[in-house]
């Protein structure tokens, strides 16, 4: 996460609107979260450079599915799309490492490819890099223009000109409460034009043991990269944080249809928050509730759909019906 730096880079033209956030509204927001009731830090934290490696890991566990199932369905959607593909701005929020997407050039023909400009939309700078380079060492596209942000925020300043697919993989929708991803939807859709497309990941509900499993894998590395988001508190704020201090939690809410990932804590422990000069304390056995993964039914498909003013155009899923693609359309 670069809230600070000028961005320059020879093989990809980057645009950086962290900035325009800025560090103390960051670390506000952060406070903000550790002072309420149920502590909690915003999931966008997780993804400085080793959150994203840690990430890269998690979806090559074998306990978790939604990764390689999205990406089965991803390598054969191409073809059943009705979508012309010439001279296309490809949008992927929340892009992360290039596999999902390079599965998805792969199926357009090489004077498509040519003519598609690709914008990866991500906070994380370093994992925005990493993917350019494996595109454009694989591909010949027009352009990649790296966009550095918080999308949720700043919506409005991913590019607005030609004709636009939006992806937003790995059902990153169910990280946002009911009410916040329903208007992240209104919001996008709003900032679509006619003729625009939506591809939108969806992880289906399904047996409570396969959910938490997949957040609860044996080597731990789901552990890891929950507690390695107080590194980057650390870095951004100042604190002092200590990852041994806290243990992973992870569970299914069956009432709200979602994982929750806490962080522990094991003891007593007071934090140092020396830029807002606050002291956070807690008991032990508190938590701080660092992500939600909700889970979706058909019926949230259509809600989607309906509460946006965008049209179902097909939906892809699995043999299992594990998890959903939907293509929306802006009409």
């Amino acid at each position: 996460m670069n809230y600070n730096k000028t961005i320059t880079n020879n093989k990809i033209e980057l645009l950086n609107y962290l900035p325009n956030i800025g560090i103390s509204n960051v670390k506000e927001e952060i406070l903000t979260g550790l002072l309420a009731k149920q502590k909690y830090i915003s999931p966008k934290f997780f993804y400085d450079g080793i959150g994203s490696e840690l990430f890269e890991d998690i979806t090559r566990l074998d306990e978790y599915y939604p990764t390689k199932t999205e990406k089965n369905i991803l390598a054969e959607i191409v073809t059943d799309l009705d979508i012309n593909f010439n001279k296309l701005n490809i949008i992927e929020l929340g892009s992360g490492d290039a596999s999902k997407i390079t599965l998805f050039l792969e199926q357009i023909t090489k004077d498509k490819l040519k003519t598609i400009n690709y914008f990866p939309v991500d906070i994380s700078q370093s994992a925005i890099e990493k993917s350019a380079e494996e595109l454009l060492a694989k591909f010949e596209l027009n352009s990649i223009t790296g966009v550095v942000a918080d999308f949720f925020h700043q919506l409005k300043l991913i590019p607005q000109n030609g004709k636009r697919l939006f992806c937003f993989f790995g059902s990153t929708i169910g990280n946002f409460n009911s009410d916040k991803a329903k208007k992240f939807i209104k919001n996008l859709s709003q900032n679509m034009q006619k003729g625009d497309s939506l591809l939108l990941g969806m992880d289906m509900v399904k047996n409570i043991t396969i959910l938490e499993n997949a957040y609860n894998d044996n080597k731990g590395i789901t552990a890891e990269f929950n507690l390695n988001i107080l590194n980057v508190v650390n870095n951004l704020t100042g604190t002092n944080f200590n990852t041994s201090d806290f243990e992973h939690y992870a569970f299914y809410n069956s009432d709200l249809n979602r994982i929750e990932m806490h962080l522990r804590a094991k003891k007593d422990i007071e934090v140092n928050f020396t830029s807002k000069n606050k002291t956070i304390k807690f008991n032990k056995g508190e938590t701080i509730h660092t992500e939600n993964s909700h889970k979706f039914t058909s019926e949230n498909i259509n809600e989607f759909a309906d509460f946006s003013n965008l049209s179902v155009k097909k939906i892809f899923v699995d043999s299992k019906e594990w998890f959903s693609l939907v293509h929306y359309l802006k009409e």
